[in-house]
């Protein structure tokens, strides 16, 4: 089984270039956004071949029950900043790219693995929190902005800015994919995203040892 893996920053592929040495796991960083994670996913798809992508880095979390640290799975995920108007279809979503999925579902197999997590050691202390994944070209780093997000979309669980847009690659080209994102920082709960540097600064590490068990739990 071939696994691709995509991440945005430096910061993370570094992390994770030294948690996979097996050939058949490759790690690519896309850079940050939209397009770059669109892009960086086509050309993994078109040279590696992988059986599957998985997302990773870290996310903005939303909810009582999120805390920092705690990861996020994607069980569907869409655009938080597309509007395609009712001009032409009436039925199109605000999120949804005009004849596109409203929504993307993760893969069924992959999305009960990353759920299954907790049950693995040493990870028993993990919590896990699957549900929606909203994706846009916007480092929140505001209060006001999460809450205009949150407005739309009350039931996301975490605000990234690639997920959405290498779930719809995968989909254009029938790759497997889910996104897990551990939660850097908490938007509503911060004013200054202070959260977010200290999360680099004291914890990122070790999360992404997240990534590794669920990558060897693929293969079981």
């Amino acid at each position: 089984m071939k696994i691709g893996i995509i991440v945005a920053m430096d910061k993370e592929l570094q992390q994770l270039q030294q948690l996979f040495t097996d050939g058949n796991v490759l790690v690519r960083k896309c850079g940050i956004g939209k397009v770059n994670a669109a892009l960086g996913a086509q050309q993994m798809i078109n040279e590696f071949h992988p059986d599957c992508i998985i997302s990773s880095g870290c996310a903005g979390g939303n909810g009582d029950d999120v805390q920092i640290q705690d990861v996020v799975v994607s069980s569907e995920l869409c655009y938080h900043d597309v509007y395609c108007g009712t001009a032409i279809d009436n039925t199109t979503q605000y999120g949804q790219v005009q004849g596109l999925p409203a929504r993307y579902q993760a893969d069924p197999y992959l999305l009960e693995k990353a759920q299954n997590l907790s049950l693995l050691t040493p990870l028993s202390t993990l919590h896990i929190h699957p549900g929606l994944i909203v994706t846009g070209d916007w480092f929140v780093d505001t209060k006001e902005k999460m809450r205009s997000i949150i407005e739309k979309f009350p039931e996301a669980k975490a605000v990234d800015m690639e997920s959405c847009a290498i779930a719809q690659t995968c989909y254009i080209n029938k790759v497997p994919f889910i996104s897990f994102r551990v939660v850097s920082d908490i938007p509503l709960r911060d004013t200054d995203a202070s959260q977010y540097h200290n999360f680099w600064e004291t914890i990122a590490q070790n999360s992404f040892q997240v990534t590794k068990t669920f990558v060897e739990s693929l293969w079981k």
